[in-house]
């Protein structure tokens, strides 16, 4: 997965940071990855990366979240790179269809993405934390939705009135990736 780990790198650098979270966030990925051999699965310890999808609708007035099983949250569809991934929007993609059914197509440069580091829970087993980015992504959503054996429910929620179970600072990176997109 050496690819993978230069395909974090390459967006750890090009990243638009602009608050302390995404800065602290950039330093933590800097740390892990300061070569191409960087924690690409769950194999290489409890920190690794993982990509995700954080899909608006074309209003960009809607997000599409899973609560998720283990985290008993609602959150961006997302998980852990895999190696016939060709790169993290490869794999963000991927998670995106595996836990929703949504299939959209191949993301293109320029890229809209962030990153966060954020902590597990026990419930995680031994992952302790992952280094996400999150790729924006426009999807239909009038497109059928499928609830996958991680979650328990998938569906669209208003921007504006998100529910109260999100991970801390959910909210707020939801809302910056929406705009980022409107640019």
């Amino acid at each position: 997965m050496t690819s993978l780990g230069a395909d974090v790198r390459r967006l750890v650098v090009g990243a638009a940071v602009t608050t302390e979270r995404e800065r602290a966030a950039r330093a933590d990925f800097s740390t892990f990855f300061a070569d191409d051999l960087g924690p690409v699965s769950r194999d290489d310890g409890p920190h690794h990366a993982t990509a995700s999808a954080l899909v608006f609708d074309r209003s960009l007035t809607r997000t599409l979240l899973v609560f998720h099983g283990k985290g008993r949250f609602w959150v961006q569809p997302g998980g852990h790179l895999e190696p016939g991934d060709a790169s993290i929007a490869d794999a963000a993609l991927r998670e995106l269809r595996e836990e929703t059914g949504v299939v959209v197509p191949a993301l293109t440069e320029p890229l809209v993405y962030d990153l966060d580091h954020h902590a597990l829970s026990s419930s995680f087993g031994r992952c302790a934390s992952h280094l996400d980015i999150g790729m924006a992504v426009v999807a239909d959503e009038d497109a059928a939705l499928v609830v996958s054996a991680e979650s328990e429910d998938v569906r669209w929620w208003p921007i504006d009135a998100l529910p109260a179970q999100v991970p801390t600072g959910f909210e707020g990176r939801v809302r910056r990736l929406r705009d980022r997109l409107t640019v």
